[in-house]
């Protein structure tokens, strides 16, 4: 008797389990993935949000690691600025390694424009453009490969970052995007470098945003985590607006 009751309490609790399983929404998925792109080898991160549906359109984020762009790196600023907040407002977001170690605003820059291009094959992203942003390194890598394929783009986001080698033509291709720049308070040579950019972009009419970020050094730990909707909010923006 004793065991038919046990029996009966675990059929009870098993459903009981189902059920709840059965009502939340589908975690997000991080897939670890490869490629092989112009002889070069490398590995990148993709967050899938929360309910992923291959046969649906997603807003999607290409974001840079910063330092030496390597797998910690990309790890890292996954957890700190893109993780909680893409699984919860639906958004893919992809962030690579350097391939074979090159940085991607110097020689690994040679995988781009074919790795937008098999992204895009691989996912269904809305209206085939991506956000662009990165953290320091990522944030140069992020301008740089903004400036040379500004079509894949709605907005690029420096955390921090900025546009090095600014020739006329290089400014020009990031007429259409929404340009966002972030710095530390206490990173004053990034924070200098990027007011005078922002202000540059400024006086030829592009829309630009610039936050020196209060008590902050080259890493800014105000867009951690729930502070990293600050950056979302933007990219919504940016594709009802300045990014078109």
């Amino acid at each position: 008797m004793i065991l038919h009751c046990s029996n009966r309490l675990r059929g009870l609790i098993g459903a009981a389990v189902a059920i709840l399983l059965a009502s939340q929404p589908l975690a997000a998925k991080v897939l670890d993935k490869t490629a092989n792109i112009s002889g070069m080898t490398f590995r990148y991160k993709v967050v899938l949000p929360n309910g992923y549906d291959p046969e649906k359109t997603y807003p999607a984020i290409l974001a840079f690691p910063g330092g030496p762009q390597t797998m910690d790196t990309v790890e890292g600023t996954l957890e700190r600025n893109w993780h909680t907040q893409a699984e919860r407002l639906g958004y893919i977001v992809i962030i690579p390694a350097a391939p074979d170690g090159q940085l991607f605003f110097e020689d690994g820059a040679k995988v781009f424009p074919a790795f937008l291009i098999q992204l895009l094959h691989d996912f269904k992203v809305l209206d085939n453009k991506f956000h662009i942003a990165g953290v320091s390194n990522g944030g140069l890598s992020a301008f740089h490969i903004a400036a040379s394929y500004p079509q894949y783009f709605w907005s690029v986001t420096g955390l921090p970052g900025f546009l090095l080698k600014p020739t006329p033509e290089r400014i020009h291709a990031l007429a259409r995007l929404c340009i966002h720049m972030y710095a530390g308070e206490m990173d004053p040579d990034w924070l200098a470098s990027e007011r005078q950019q922002a202000d540059q972009f400024r006086a030829q009419g592009f829309t630009v945003t610039f936050s020196e970020e209060k008590g902050q050094g080259h890493v800014m730990h105000t867009l951690d985590g729930d502070g990293a909707l600050r950056l979302f909010d933007q990219f919504e923006k940016a594709r009802r607006g300045c990014g078109q």
